[in-house]
């Protein structure tokens, strides 16, 4: 098991954008044509008489997009660094929370905006089961607080696909049903990583994956992995890893702990002001002598 230090959350910068979005921003982005009207104007006759024409229509602009393909229909990858196809497995790899909660993630094919490519991809679909539980020596007093506690949490491979994509067709891979049942353990949760090249290493996992961390657009929670292969990735969080212990087994009913870093809405519970022990009733104050 591994400790999970706590961390106070702060503001969230990462955005993912919808794939449609983000092609027509894209190729928006991907300037313009370089050609320009040329000039057709002719020296002065003497026997003309000058006439004021027109002025020519300004070009219109060419699209370019980002992965144009060429003629053999599909798009040079030859040469690509590591970091250019990461970046490409980045577009053409759906999530499930991209996909607007489908139970299954999409390599999608969108002809120009992703290839297809003239060479293969090889890429590394990977579904991870982590196991959390609070760690020694935190109680219910402390949770009820709204005091976030500590976890430790443990890591281990479920399911592996590899696939050799060049996004010429759609493809999907179906979710592991058991890791995203609806009624599985409180303490567990399912993260989903997709990496270019070989699979993610033990060196190369998450020292830490908070519960209730940042989040982006589509509400994933943010996960450094430790590598720069990894393309893209989603956290499916333990539903109530508050009554769980140490050794991830769930020992209360969710619903009887308060959630971590929960605090009361309500400021004065009671119409007594400012404590039950020393207090004035506000109603008194404020009613009218005639009331």
């Amino acid at each position: 098991m591994r400790y999970v230090p706590r961390r106070t959350p702060g503001r969230s910068d990462s955005v993912v954008p919808a794939v449609a979005a983000l092609a027509v921003l894209v190729l928006f982005a991907g300037g313009c044509s370089s050609a320009h009207g040329t000039s057709l104007s002719g020296g002065p006759s003497e026997s003309a008489t000058e006439v004021s024409g027109s002025p020519s229509p300004s070009p219109t602009p060419s699209l370019t997009p980002p992965y144009p393909t060429g003629a053999s229909g599909c798009h040079d990858n030859t040469g690509w660094t590591a970091e250019q196809s990461r970046d490409w497995v980045a577009l053409a790899v759906d999530t499930p929370k991209e996909n607007y909660g489908d139970d299954e993630l999409r390599v999608v094919s969108l002809p120009g905006y992703n290839g297809p490519l003239c060479r293969k991809i090889t890429v590394q679909v990977e579904f991870w089961k982590l196991v959390y539980g609070v760690a020694n020596g935190t109680d219910g007093e402390r949770l009820s607080d709204g005091t976030r506690p500590a976890y430790y949490f443990d890591i281990r491979l479920g399911k592996r696909v590899e696939l050799h994509t060049d996004a010429g067709v759609e493809r999907t891979i179906a979710l592991p049903k058991s890791l995203y049942a609806a009624d599985r353990s409180p303490c567990v949760g399912a993260l989903v990583s997709i990496t270019v090249g070989k699979p993610l290493t033990s060196r190369e996992l998450p020292k830490e994956v908070e519960v209730g961390g940042e989040k982006d657009l589509w509400g994933r929670t943010d996960v450094d992995f430790r590598t720069q292969r990894v393309a893209d990735y989603e956290l499916s969080e333990p539903s109530a890893p508050q009554v769980c212990s140490p050794d991830g087994k769930p020992t209360a009913d969710p619903a009887d702990v308060p959630a971590p870093g929960s605090q009361p809405t309500d400021l004065y519970p009671t119409d007594l002001f400012p404590t039950p022990e020393y207090s004035f009733d506000i109603d008194d104050v404020l009613r009218s002598p005639g009331s």
